[in-house]
């Protein structure tokens, strides 16, 4: 029993610290990516001392505050569709209190209206804090296995066949892996596209990272499309290597030949015209 209350004095005079240090303005919490164990003890210490809690979705984040004993703060949705309307008042209580922001998984700001939220708080003269913790692409950057050293996240590839393509071809120009996000209805599209683009390419793609059953992936487009569920269930992010030359589209050579072509035909027909 007294070691019970050793350890619950201690927590409390780690939030009161907390408290007494960030005692207004905005700090961006990351939140496990699906294991409810993988979150720092900064994470916690920020849930308890904060006036509200701004999630991505309230039953998500409602979630994790239960399975660690955290009650008391309101908690607001902030998301694409609101966050037009509801900046002006979370940026009000951030003035004179301390906010909380979370998303459904991993770092707020990322692949959501965070990154608008932080700028608004910035013109505004707002604090913001952001803690380090889970994110899903460094995870899935480092478990492809492919060369690290560079390589650059691009969220969510475009919705559309046409844009998907050109999305992937100029990621690979670039020379470096690519990461990528992709809803699980999507994810079979896309591999569909990036197999038309670069059919040898080496990809890697990780499903419900951190929960019970995470599937890893490797192999080209094609092989990797094979070896996922039908139908596929929960996040998917994806991994593009470097050093294959797209297929979809004319090569450098083939659109220097075209460019040689013009001018030729451009010379003649000036020297008709003359």
């Amino acid at each position: 029993m007294r070691r019970v209350r050793q350890t619950y004095h201690a927590a409390t005079k780690i939030v009161k610290r907390y408290n007494e240090s960030a005692c207004m303005g905005l700090t961006f919490v990351p939140t496990p990516l699906g294991n409810l164990r993988d979150v720092t003890l900064r994470a916690l210490d920020a849930l308890r001392a904060a006036e509200l809690i701004v999630a991505e979705d309230s039953r998500v984040a409602r979630k994790l505050l239960s399975a660690h004993g955290i009650s008391g703060p309101p908690v607001w949705t902030y998301h694409e569709h609101n966050a037009a309307t509801s900046t002006a008042a979370i940026l009000e209580r951030a003035a004179n209190g301390n906010v909380a922001v979370v998303t459904d998984a991993g770092m707020p700001g990322i692949s959501d209206p965070g990154s608008a939220l932080v700028a608004a708080a910035r013109a505004a003269g707002i604090p913001v804090e952001v803690l380090p913790g889970p994110t899903a692409f460094a995870c899935a950057a480092v478990l492809s296995g492919f060369d690290i050293r560079r390589f650059v996240f691009e969220g969510f590839p475009p919705r559309t066949s046409g844009a998907r393509r050109a999305a992937f071809r100029t990621a690979m120009a670039r020379g470096m892996p690519s990461v990528w996000y992709e809803s699980p209805h999507r994810i079979a599209d896309a591999l569909a596209d990036l197999t038309a683009v670069a059919p040898d390419v080496q990809t890697f793609v990780v499903r419900e990272l951190t929960k019970l059953h995470e599937q890893q992936i490797a192999g080209t487009p094609a092989e990797v499309a094979a070896a996922l569920p039908n139908p596929v269930r929960g996040e998917v992010a994806f991994v593009i290597d470097a050093g294959v030359v797209p297929t979809d589209g004319p090569s450098l050579d083939e659109q220097i030949d075209a460019l040689r072509a013009a001018r030729r035909r451009a010379r003649r027909n000036r020297s008709g015209n003359a």
